[in-house]
């Protein structure tokens, strides 16, 4: 057992002692090769050979390296790559009956890797453990010849060794493990136990926690400390949030709009995967746009991508093309619908013209490194990635990019001749399965998840969310191979009992880490209570004394250096006809900005492509199939007859008239038809009518402004007078929405306004499968089914012309101030959120009820 002093002492000596350090893991290489450089810092060296520490994994496979390079190097097996690993596993299950190959896959790597690793005889255990025997029998004979990471340490390397193989901080040594360092002269070294004040402590939340916990931090680090510590169990899934919270507390303005970026004095240690990062999305994307159909969404970011040539140039024009894309193309898009669709981008036409003749101009089935070859020319087509200057994180990104399709290419030797959807499978699982972080200098507080955290030693640590249910971890065996067996061979979180044993050692660990320790855990989660980890129960607990630091935001709101200007009127509107028609006063009832944005400003919220009909486009439907239904039905008289020819008739013109193609226009079709159908029965059951006008245009004078309105229709009653129908299809069809002031739905009060004189009743239609009905309000009793008589029938219209002419008013004035009628429920359905900034007058955490409107 060496002593670290000693350790860094015999490697002062540099290579002449031939000593090789070995760690479980990277990140402790790289911090105990940190610490022999500060050791030799400390005794005014400004000059040394660098010590030779490395993770176990990687000095086994140097010394495969080496030996490769000897007289005996043709006699070696090859290594596989663990892409070849997978997909060798992969192609075995491929006749298996499982939901997901590729997880099952791993699992059998998995299994294959602890079998070796613990010496695990496969086959006893269950109906899982028999059909994995089966497939390692197949795996061993698949892979005969080669060798991969699992029986690599079983191979005798024909190398020179070290005079001294030092083992530093393992606390979990495999038996094939053991058996390596036994063909070694092996030493032990332990990281120093530092003494100091270990204390626990609880906060309400576990936001509240990681806050707390990077306060702490940037208060230590303000008090000179050189190394913090901050282990975060779950740090995979709290990477986003751990992210931006330890930003927004070590620098608070790290987001403003043009702030420079600055490095940070933190490191997060998990990366994440290759394919979340935005230049390899968007080479991704292109490569399955040139042979399929993508979403609009992903081609909109791929068009507003600056990886793509000409983004610099053409940005401002890519950015409007979406717009106009937005309202034109369907849910899904393919690469020749894209390049015919391109209007005012000539680059970007130009450019993707090009991708697509470089993929017409391949075979349907090559290898992997042929198609490795293929899509690096897809994106060269492209213009990839792009002409701006790539900074430090996308120049490694783009790096590691590389490195992936070079780990494709080599699939080559395991797998067999793949079509372009396989060989893009392949490829985006590896980059979904790579976690990559690019380099960046050394911080001094690093965030860590618990492996990342074994040996290390810090000035202070906190370890946070240790509660009773996260800490200890549960066994997780692996279902390949027999539960008894990994217990006996002592799998680590193969049982419970293992892996408290485990864990046990890593508290204890960590309360030896520092000089300064602190365990924390969250006393709720949503509406439970938490406990402390029994594993940290008995330690005492302590309030901590952490300084508030404040947000930016806060500091602005602080200083109170603020300007208000009331601007809630803008120019009056000349006389004369509006855009819009009577929509304007309906935005005008619900919010006068929105009116003023929509109607004066023209402002619109961008459109989101749906892969069938959205609730607009079925409104729209709707009124298509009424008016071809009663152009040629006319009235009551002909509703005797079969009316099955006219449903027809009236559903396949609507459909016609949409851009539905393909099978979704047969099945809007066959819906329009039954809805049309149960409709009609509910018509059958009023007294007779002629239907005089089905979306007639009628103009509307309110306030010496005209606006244009469109009846939906109007019958002529036998009893004498009109009725005006307005279909809907909502659940929430009321007459309420025509009580002032500012009614919710005015329209129809507004076409009532512009019918004639004899005008009878005023009926909304809702038209929805098992809800057919009218609502309204009519000038005499039992004119429509369901409407109910007004006793005041000409107060009830001329309410709605003071109504009408109050809107009419308030809109020629200009009046558009950020006023929702009903709070932030009107701003539900609403896209102008952004632009009135009405969360700054309402709160944003105020619970909404979501009611649905009528449509």
């Amino acid at each position: 057992m060496l002593a670290k002093a000693d350790l860094f002492a015999r490697l002062a000596e540099g290579h002449a002692a031939r000593i090789t350090v070995l760690t479980p893991n990277r990140r402790l290489a790289q911090a105990l090769s940190a610490d022999f450089d500060a050791f030799q810092t400390a005794r005014g060296l400004s000059v040394w050979e660098a010590a030779d520490i490395l993770p176990f994994d990687a000095w086994v496979q140097r010394l495969w390296e080496d030996a490769l390079y000897t007289e005996l190097g043709a006699t070696l097996p090859l290594l596989l790559t663990p892409a070849q690993e997978q997909a060798i596993w992969e192609e075995i299950l491929r006749d298996a009956q499982l939901l997901s190959r590729a997880q099952t896959a791993a699992q059998c790597r998995d299994a294959w890797r602890l079998m070796h690793a613990w010496r695990i005889a496969p086959g006893r255990g269950g109906e899982d453990a028999a059909a994995f025997q089966q497939w390692a029998q197949q795996y061993e004979k698949r892979t005969q010849g080669d060798i991969d990471a699992a029986r690599l340490p079983d191979l005798d390397f024909p190398v020179k060794k070290p005079n001294l193989v030092v083992a530093y901080a393992f606390d979990i040594v495999p038996p094939q493990t053991r058996e390596f360092f036994a063909r070694f002269a092996l030493a032990e070294c332990k990281p120093q136990a530092l003494p100091g004040r270990v204390v626990k402590t609880a906060f309400p939340s576990a936001k509240g926690e990681i806050e707390q916990a990077a306060a702490w931090a940037r208060a230590r680090l303000e008090e000179g400390r050189k190394r913090i510590g901050v282990v975060v169990p779950e740090l995979a899934q709290r990477r986003k949030e751990v992210l931006r919270v330890f930003s927004r507390v070590m620098q608070p303005g790290f987001n403003l709009p043009g702030a420079a970026p600055a490095p940070q004095p933190f490191n997060v240690s998990l990366g994440v995967p290759l394919a979340d990062y935005a230049l390899v999305d968007a080479a991704l994307r292109l490569i399955q746009l040139s042979f399929q159909e993508i979403a609009f969404a992903q081609a909109s970011r791929l068009l507003r991508s600056p990886f793509l040539g000409g983004a610099e140039a053409e940005g401002a024009r890519r950015a409007r093309l979406d717009a106009r894309l937005r309202a034109t193309l369907g849910a899904g898009v393919s690469l020749p619908k894209l390049i015919a669709s391109i209007e005012h981008a000539p680059q970007l036409r130009l450019l993707l013209e090009s991708v697509y003749k470089t993929a017409k101009e391949t075979a349907s089935r090559q290898t992997a490194s042929s198609w490795a070859r293929h899509f690096s020319a897809l994106l060269e087509a492209a213009g990839f990635p792009g002409e701006r200057v790539l900074d430090s994180n996308e120049f490694q990104t783009r790096a590691k990019w590389h490195e992936t399709l070079a780990e494709l290419a080599k699939l080559e030797r395991v797998a067999r001749e793949l079509s372009i959807q396989e060989a893009f499978f392949l490829l985006k699982n590896l980059c979904a399965d790579t976690l990559f972080q690019p380099e960046s200098p050394d911080a001094p507080i690093q965030v860590l998840g618990i492996l990342e955290s074994a040996g290390l030693r810090f000035d202070c640590l906190w370890v946070s969310g240790l509660t009773d249910e996260a800490w200890p971890l549960d066994a997780r065996p692996n279902p390949f191979l027999a539960l008894a067996l990994q217990k006996q061979a002592g799998v680590p979180h193969a049982s419970a009992e293992t892996a408290l044993a485990l864990d046990r050692r890593i508290t204890e660990d960590w309360q030896a880490a520092a000089h300064e320790v602190v365990f924390s855990y969250p006393q709720k989660h949503a509406d439970r209570d938490l406990a402390p980890s029994p594993l940290i129960a008995g330690l005492p607990e302590a309030a901590l004394e952490i300084p508030a630091f404040p947000r930016y935001r806060d500091l602005l709101f602080a200083g109170r250096n603020r300007v208000s200007t009331e601007d809630a009127k803008g120019p009056a509107v000349p006389a004369g006809k509006v855009r819009g028609g009577t929509r304007v006063l309906a935005d005008q009832a619900a919010c006068p900005f929105r009116a003023f944005a929509r109607w004066r400003l023209a402002a619109e919220g961008l459109e989101a492509p749906a892969s069938g009909p959205d609730a607009a486009q079925r409104g729209k439907l709707l009124h298509a199939l009424m008016k071809h239904l009663w152009t040629e039905l006319k009235g009551s008289r002909n509703l005797e007859q079969d009316p099955a020819p006219v449903i027809a008739r009236a559903a396949a013109a609507a459909v016609k008239e949409s851009a539905l193609e393909g099978r979704l226009a047969e099945l809007e079709r066959l819906r329009l038809a039954k809805l049309a159908r149960e409709w009609l029965e509910l018509e059958k059951t009023r007294s007779g009518f002629e239907v005089v006008a089905v979306e007639e245009q009628r103009s509307l004078l309110v306030s010496n402004l005209e606006f244009s309105s469109r009846i939906d229709r109007m019958d002529r009653l036998a009893a004498g007078g009109y009725a005006l129908i307005d279909y809907k299809t909502g659940s929430r069809v009321t007459p309420k929405d025509w009580d002032a002031p500012r009614p919710d739905d005015p329209q129809l009060p507004l076409y009532a306004l512009a019918a004639p004189e004899a005008l009878a009743a005023v009926a909304f239609a809702r038209v929805r499968p098992g809800a057919m009905k009218f609502f309204g309000f009519s000038r005499e009793d039992r004119q429509l089914p369901g409407v109910k008589l007004h006793r005041d029938w000409p107060g009830l219209l001329a309410g709605w012309q003071k109504e009408a002419d109050a809107l009419g008013v308030a809109f020629a004035s200009g009046e558009a101030p950020v006023d929702p009628k009903r709070d932030l429920k009107t701003c539900l359905r609403c896209d102008l959120q952004t632009l009135c900034r009405v969360y700054e007058k309402f709160n944003v955490l105020e619970e909404i009820e979501d009611e649905e409107g009528a449509e």
